[in-house]
């Protein structure tokens, strides 16, 4: 009988002091989770007083846990299969099957320049587009049409970076993101269905899009035409994330274009909390975005930094901050050139940039963006600066012939 008062005493005793905790905090779930990931400081946070021989331990631990986080499949691939090509101007257009996973076929277009074979190979780019975009509009071809027959698209747009590295005498390879274009479901594009079955899986969005384009990147290296110590890789929005998980894990690959604005997507998650007329206050990214700890480990500043010493060039911008860290990771490579960086016309001139040190909580998606430099009604492929930063990047290698 003493025991049983003992422990209704304590149980009680136990309620008033969550009572008591939930007065002062308050009962919100949403806020108590935030709490959570405010105090789980990512383990691998750059250091920018590493010394040179740290900075190289750090990318390797950088590299194995990205290796860990992708799950990347340990099985044999089945070769890639030539379906269709065509002659363009200037360039021929080849469509691969690829075979990354059982029951899977993920098709890709290979540009190749004109004069570019086995005894005079060019450098490479893995072409990555944005969400909502497809290979044909990145290898400037009709929607949908994916057996190459007739003409290409009539307009040479911004968005087909394929074609504008072809035409810089690169050859070029334009992938489709899982779940979209010819990869979609019955012509239905289904991002959040296929994330959600992969969480529950206990893999991710980007783990399978990494997988599927290193399977790619991997075939490039064989091929006679490319040279494989010159392979670039290129991605545009939700195509930079594939890139630069592939850019830990494989050493070969040469350089790297980021174009999109850069963020500390932790920071971004914690301050873009501010309710809207309904009281519901959102989240920055949506399924195909979470990886289960990405966040507790890096994010994405640390992830270009740990590219250095290879060449970067990231296009869109975001705040200082970031990029003086990335920049002071450069200078401990001993490459400070190597990483470029460009703001948004609207911020390009520093007067019109805001410098802050962290972001203040309470800000809806507008408000970020202002304060995170980013002008997204320009968000697209930034020709301007990519591909005079290629020329110049590959300058030495043409002065040779």
């Amino acid at each position: 009988m003493k025991k049983i008062a003992i422990g209704i005493l304590c149980a009680v005793a136990c309620t008033s002091a969550v009572n008591a905790q939930s007065v002062v905090k308050g009962t919100s779930t949403r806020s108590a989770v935030e709490t959570l990931m405010r105090d789980t400081k990512p383990s691998l946070d750059l250091d920018t007083t590493m010394t040179p021989a740290q900075f190289a331990q750090w990318k390797k631990r950088m590299s194995e846990e990205m290796t860990r986080l992708m799950r990347h499949p340990n099985a044999p691939v089945a070769p890639p299969v030539m379906v269709a090509q065509a002659q363009r101007d200037g360039y021929r257009i080849e469509k691969w099957n690829s075979f990354p996973l059982p029951e899977t076929v993920v098709p890709y277009y290979v540009l190749i320049p004109d004069g570019v074979n086995k005894n005079n190979p060019a450098p490479a780019v893995l072409c990555v587009p944005g969400f909502g975009q497809t290979k044909e509009l990145v290898a400037g071809e009709r929607a949908g049409n994916y057996t190459l027959e007739g003409e290409p698209d009539s307009v040479l747009r911004k968005a087909a970076m394929a074609v504008h590295f072809a035409k810089e005498g690169l050859v070029a390879v334009a992938v489709d993101n899982p779940s979209f274009g010819e990869l979609s479901d019955n012509g239905v594009n289904d991002y959040l269905v296929t994330s959600r079955f992969l969480l529950e899986l206990g893999w991710s969005y980007l783990g399978l899009a990494s997988w599927q384009d290193k399977v790619i990147l991997d075939w490039m290296k064989t091929q006679p035409e490319i040279n494989k110590d010159r392979l670039i890789v290129c991605g545009f929005s939700l195509g930079t994330e594939p890139l630069m998980a592939l850019g830990l894990m494989d050493d070969s690959i040469y350089a790297f274009v980021y174009n999109d604005f850069l963020c500390r997507t932790r920071e971004r998650a914690l301050v873009m909390n501010k309710p809207d007329a309904n009281g519901r206050r959102g989240f920055p990214n949506s399924d195909e975005h979470l990886i289960p700890e990405f966040l507790t480990v890096f994010d994405f500043p640390d992830i270009v930094a740990a590219l250095a010493p290879r060449p970067v060039i990231c296009t869109e911008g975001g705040m200082d901050r970031d990029f003086k860290i990335i920049s002071k990771a450069y200078d401990i490579a001993g490459a400070p050139e190597a990483f470029e960086y460009h703001h948004y016309a609207k911020y390009a001139d520093p007067a019109n940039r805001q410098y802050l040190d962290t972001l203040p909580s309470g800000l809806d998606r507008n408000e970020f963006f202002r304060l995170a430099n980013v002008d997204s009604p320009n968000h697209y492929f930034k020709m301007e600066w990519i591909l005079p930063w290629v020329r110049t990047l590959l300058a030495g290698d043409r002065s040779k012939k």
